[in-house]
């Protein structure tokens, strides 16, 4: 019989099995009944963001993994003669930085470590500096360390030099309140495997309409033109390619699941649960953590490795496996590190039952912390 595992990972997560259920019946891309889903979801996120049709913003959902969405973005609404800032201090913020290298934007990059948040100050200046600059990309949860970037007051300098703001939010959209006008976001990317708890298969970027209507016809790709992606979606309700119906189905019910919890704020309290059992426990058991608390959101958590010399992260990490809960390795390029998500269809519970498996190994690896 097999062990029924747990992801405590960045996405993809642990979902319900109602979730799961949603899937079971197949479903056409042209069925009224997937169109009146896709149509539910397209708003229900945007409400989720505090912002609706009304505003003057719209949801375009792409198919493909979040980095689809990002890339979507970020090769549509800059055009030729515009000028992105990215803001980078992990390696989402460097996988932004490649995309525009690909798609060869005019592009500027201002980096900050990967223990220090993006500060408004170093971005304000930088602004002032380079008057060129029209676009700004920032990660908001920054998971190669779980970090949060202060992307509200980032938001407040874009907006006082009349730039356009782009958030990734990937890991955190569903799990932390968000309000993309107070925010002054523009262009908000996130997935479907994140803190909205479902499956994978898409992603979607929320924007503001005035910005989106501009990317029309400057796109660099055919499957990522977001401006013919909205388009095509505003005129049938249809994808222009095949869409993922399943994961669509599967997030319809997930966001049933998240507004009957208690919504965004709810899902919050038990994300936060979930860290705050994680570090007390880890803490007890003698690892440190890469970040200061001030900085850390409660998304992911990056330890440090243990100092005996004697640890083997792939060792440790297929003896949780097979005890049933899934870890992530670190991505840091300066530090030895794993990291451990506090998101998903995960409980303090399920947190305190992993800390008993890290235990165990310890125990049976003899290391000393």
């Amino acid at each position: 019989m097999s062990v029924r595992s747990l992801l405590f990972t960045p996405g993809p997560l642990s979902t319900s099995l109602t979730v799961k259920e949603a899937m079971l019946k197949d479903m056409g891309s042209r069925d009224h009944v997937f169109i009146n889903a896709v149509k539910d979801i397209r708003n229900g996120l945007l409400q989720l963001a505090h912002v609706g049709k009304e505003d003057g913003y719209e949801c375009v959902i792409i198919q493909g993994s979040g980095t689809f969405a990002v890339e979507s973005v970020i090769s549509s609404v800059v055009g030729e003669k515009d000028k992105l800032l990215v803001l980078a201090n992990g390696a989402y913020g460097e996988r932004i930085v490649k995309m525009a290298v690909i798609h060869r934007l005019n592009h500027e990059v201002l980096r900050f470590d990967e223990d220090a948040v993006v500060t408004p100050e170093a971005t304000e200046a930088f602004l002032k500096d380079h008057p060129g600059i029209t676009h700004v990309a920032c990660i908001h949860s920054e998971t190669t360390t779980g970090l949060f970037n202060p992307v509200a007051e980032i938001g407040a300098v874009c907006k006082k030099y009349g730039k356009i703001f782009i958030v990734d939010a990937m890991s955190s959209f569903g799990g932390v309140a968000m309000d993309m006008k107070s925010m002054q976001i523009d262009f908000l990317v996130s997935s479907s495997n994140k803190c909205i708890e479902g499956v994978p298969g898409f992603a979607f970027a929320l924007c503001k309409r005035s910005e989106l209507e501009k990317a029309k016809g400057q796109a660099r790709s055919l499957s990522l033109d977001l401006y013919d992606q909205w388009a095509g979606l505003e005129a049938s309700g249809q994808f222009r390619f095949t869409p993922p119906t399943l994961s669509l189905m599967a997030f319809r019910q997930a966001m049933k699941e998240l507004e009957e919890e208690g919504g965004i704020p709810a899902r919050e309290l038990r994300y936060k649960s979930n860290k705050q059992t994680l570090d007390e426990g880890m803490t007890a058991l003698g690892f440190k953590q890469y970040l200061k608390p001030g900085i850390q959101g409660h998304i992911i958590s990056s330890f440090l490795y243990p100092s005996d010399t004697g640890f083997n992260f792939e060792r440790f990490y297929e003896k949780l496996n097979k005890r049933g809960f899934v870890i992530y390795p670190g991505k840091l390029s300066r530090a030895n590190a794993f990291r451990i998500g506090n998101i998903g269809q995960i409980f303090p519970d399920d947190v305190k039952a992993l800390l008993i498996a890290i235990e165990e190994v310890l125990k049976e690896e003899r290391l000393k912390m």
